[in-house]
């Protein structure tokens, strides 16, 4: 479950719309001894803000293993062809404030 932020521009879509955080390495990889290993606290609290579509498209279309080792920064989730597909599509979609 994510917060809801404020509202601003999404680093994903560029939409102006309201964000959510989002866990660089998601919240039930943490106890988990292989991040707890290769990670600090600090890292593994890590987030951005972005909109509920871009959001749940990220958690469509990867596991949370997947997420927490290889698509862990906001560089490799804007790099993956995959998503920047569904980023380019929920660019154009309307947005709800």
């Amino acid at each position: 479950m994510s917060k809801r932020l404020a509202t601003g521009y999404c680093p994903l879509c560029h939409r102006y719309t309201r964000l959510t955080f989002h866990h660089l390495i998601p919240k039930k990889m943490h106890r988990r001894n292989y991040f707890r290993k290769h990670f600090s606290k600090t890292e593994l609290n890590e987030g951005i803000a972005i909109c509920r579509r871009c959001h749940d498209g990220i958690h469509r279309f990867y596991s949370e293993m997947e997420l927490a080792k290889h698509l862990n920064t906001l560089t490799r989730l804007k790099g993956d062809e995959k998503l920047a597909r569904h980023f380019e599509w929920v660019a154009k979609q309307a947005i709800q404030l």
